[in-house]
């Protein structure tokens, strides 16, 4: 017995399942979702659903992206810095090293420096050191003390009269000092007409102490006032 094209040998006709499904979405009462067929209903269903996903992913996965694109971007940058970290924590031990290698550095600096009571002797030897090679004082001035955060700088106006290798024998006798003492704005004149032939050098010498606990702590009262000082509007 022969059969129509739209019909299968086992009696499955296509057409007429379209036509069936079309017809459950004929004549359907909005008002009335629940008396709608099975096949409207999960049609509805399905397009709630993909809606919720997207309104969702818009809503809520969206800037989960973003952040995720950001951390992607600074991957590199993170990258570096543990390279550079796990550098220095193989080179931990040397590190040390150099770090005991300055502070014993420092210290032998601080060492050089002399206290507040120690600054007269400093002046005395300064001044015995000119004495020693002859020269002649026409000026020993100290100026006025300036504090910096750790040390004290002392300048000290200098004009002293002789010949021009015991300035130069002066001048190493003072870097030879145990205390830190250097020289600056050195200027050698010729002697005057009515002047012996001596030759007349000015200078002014710094030398430099280290702050007390008590000048310390000022110190870092002050630098607090003026950090919230700047800090206000």
């Amino acid at each position: 017995m022969a059969t129509s094209s739209n019909t299968t040998a086992t009696g499955f006709d296509a057409s007429a399942m379209l036509e069936q499904a079309v017809s459950q979405f004929r004549g359907l009462n909005p008002s009335e979702p629940g008396q709608w067929p099975w096949l409207p209903k999960a049609a509805v269903f399905l397009l709630v659903a993909v809606a919720v996903l997207v309104i969702g992913w818009f809503a809520l996965l969206s800037g989960s992206v973003e952040e995720l694109d950001g951390e992607r971007e600074r991957e590199p940058a993170l990258k570096s810095e543990f390279e550079r970290k796990l550098g220095q924590a193989v080179n931990l031990n040397e590190l040390r090293k150099q770090k005991l290698q300055v502070q014993e550095y420092v210290t032998q600096l601080e060492k050089q420096l002399p206290g507040k009571a120690e600054m007269d002797a400093l002046l005395s030897d300064i001044n015995q050191a000119g004495l020693g090679r002859g020269l002649l004082f026409e000026l020993f001035r100290p100026g006025q003390v300036q504090v910096k955060d750790y040390y004290a700088e002392l300048p000290i106006t200098l004009r002293v009269s002789g010949r021009y290798h015991d300035f130069g024998a002066f001048a190493a006798d003072v870097a030879n000092l145990s205390r830190i003492v250097t020289l600056h704005d050195l200027s050698i004149a010729p002697p005057a007409r009515d002047a012996t032939g001596a030759l007349a050098m000015e200078a002014v010498a710094r030398t430099y102490r280290y702050l007390d606990a008590a000048e310390v702590a000022e110190q870092q009262k002050k630098a607090a006032a003026a950090k919230a000082g700047a800090k206000k509007p």
